[in-house]
């Protein structure tokens, strides 16, 4: 669907975020969900925060980049400067509630746990997992961390195919519309 508005503001970035597991289907969970980094100004998104978080989102991005939370976070000094930015949670339950109601569009994702892990936790951050068949920790870090956003990126070529994810109607202009372009 297209987007109105004067100009359309960055598409190219994605947040993913983590939240409470939901069964649309049958045997079908989803615990994790990407949208285009347009979607934060959206009207139903809690504002000035949506919009203060796209500006950190897209400043200095590659087109396409999958940004997880988890990396604002880390960014955010670890997530002491969130105050400053906006709040996160609000805003992650506003786009989860977009995502439902079909006010935007968004790859909703049933990441198995260590993935999920590891998109929760910080860039350069690892991972142990107990394995009981051979009694071992395994650890996963930022090597893995990777393989799990490029396995996104491919899902998320395949979900655009034709049409880029659609953020909603009546999104509001950028503070810097250009930054992230």
């Amino acid at each position: 669907m297209p987007q109105d508005g004067p100009e359309q503001p960055t598409r190219q970035v994605y947040l993913l975020f983590s939240h409470e597991a939901y069964y649309p289907a049958a045997a079908k969970e989803i615990n994790t969900s990407l949208v285009a980094a347009a979607s934060l100004l959206h009207p139903r998104v809690r504002q000035p925060d949506g919009a203060r978080i796209y500006d950190r989102l897209t400043r200095g991005r590659r087109q396409g980049e999958i940004v997880p939370l988890s990396t604002l976070t880390h960014e955010l000094d670890g997530g002491a400067r969130w105050p400053a930015v906006g709040d996160w949670e609000a805003v992650t339950a506003d786009l989860l509630q977009l995502i439902q109601d079909r006010e935007c569009d968004a790859l909703s994702l049933g990441l198995p746990d260590i993935a999920r892990a590891l998109v929760c936790v910080g860039p350069h951050s690892e991972v142990r997992a107990y394995d009981p068949a051979a009694g071992r920790y395994k650890t996963y870090g930022p090597a893995d961390r990777i393989e799990v956003l490029v396995a996104v990126g491919k899902q998320l070529a395949c979900a655009e195919a034709g049409c880029a994810l659609w953020p909603g109607n009546g999104l509001l202009v950028p503070s810097n519309p250009r930054e992230g372009k």
